[in-house]
């Protein structure tokens, strides 16, 4: 099996002058953990990667304005990709040995053509580790998408 068999096609970018804000929105509506920042939107060339964990810990935990900050200041760089014809291990060995989740899959002329994530892997492989993951990786109608809840006054104090 490929990276071509499994990856999320047609996934949504941004560029290093998108905002943090607006990529959060993007997280989101697309219900994913991370958008792959491109060169420009014409060259659709990866030069970084921006994730849910990027943002909390370099913009939020610092109390950055997610509103001010770039993606290019903040996203992951450079972008660890691999061809659609890297095979599952190909995937497994550089996602463990760079210590990340997902991989930009890119085509010859080095576009972004997809993404393969933990999740993606997972759902293929048939050992207990693979079956937590396929359970937790499941879509779900997500709590971050709305407002969070307001705790009773009791609880507050």
């Amino acid at each position: 099996m490929k990276s071509k068999d499994i990856l999320t096609a047609n996934v949504a970018t941004a560029t290093p002058e998108t905002t943090v804000e607006e990529i959060a929105r993007m997280l989101v509506k697309h219900d994913c953990g991370a958008i792959p920042i491109v060169k420009s939107a014409s060259s659709r060339k990866p030069v970084g990667i921006l994730t849910d964990r990027d943002i909390v810990c370099r913009v939020v935990a610092l109390g950055k304005n997610a509103r001010e900050v770039k993606a290019g200041d903040c996203m992951s760089s450079p972008c660890v990709t691999v061809t659609p014809s890297a095979s599952l291990a190909v995937c497994c060995t550089t996602m463990e040995e760079n210590r990340i989740r997902r991989l930009v899959v890119i085509d010859q002329e080095g576009v972004c053509c997809g993404i393969v994530s933990q999740a993606d892997i997972a759902l293929r492989i048939a050992d207990k580790a693979g079956e937590v993951v396929r359970a937790v990786s499941q879509p779900t109608e997500s709590d971050s998408a709305v407002a969070p809840r307001e705790e009773p006054a009791e609880s507050r104090r």
